[in-house]
């Protein structure tokens, strides 16, 4: 079970680590991917969709990976949060301004990386922080 668990987790972390990139090289085209898209081809928000969403992808797949290698449950605390606040951002949207065309499949992402992550955290071991000075 922890070692099936281990490897989703890696390989999500993998997937996300290359959507840091595709952000970070092509960030107009991952964009559009996901609905997103600066507005008149703004310099701001181009920078935003490199910065920000390099820096989301990206620090969660690392902890994933990193998580997944040391087996230690708590670096999955981060990413965990990270899709959690997505999720219910996502959710709150549904509500407020209702649905859109394919919105189903991106909470649904975020929903399975919300559980693995919650089961890792759960499943792994956890690293008392006296064990890492020593």
């Amino acid at each position: 079970m922890r070692f099936v668990l281990t490897a989703l987790i890696f390989v999500i972390g993998l997937f996300d680590l290359m959507m840091a990139a595709s952000f970070l090289l092509t960030p107009l085209t991952a964009g559009q991917g996901l609905g997103v898209a600066p507005f008149a081809g703004a310099a701001a928000g181009v920078s935003t969709l490199r910065a920000d969403f390099t820096s989301f992808f990206g620090v969660a797949g690392f902890a994933m990976l990193w998580g997944a290698w040391r087996r230690n449950a708590d670096l999955m605390l981060v990413p965990l949060l990270l899709f959690a606040v997505t999720l219910t951002g996502r959710a709150v949207d549904l509500v407020v301004s209702g649905a859109y065309p394919g919105w189903p499949l991106p909470m649904a992402v975020e929903a399975v990386e919300v559980v693995l992550l919650l089961a890792g955290w759960h499943y792994l071991p956890h690293h008392k922080i006296a064990e890492l000075a020593d």
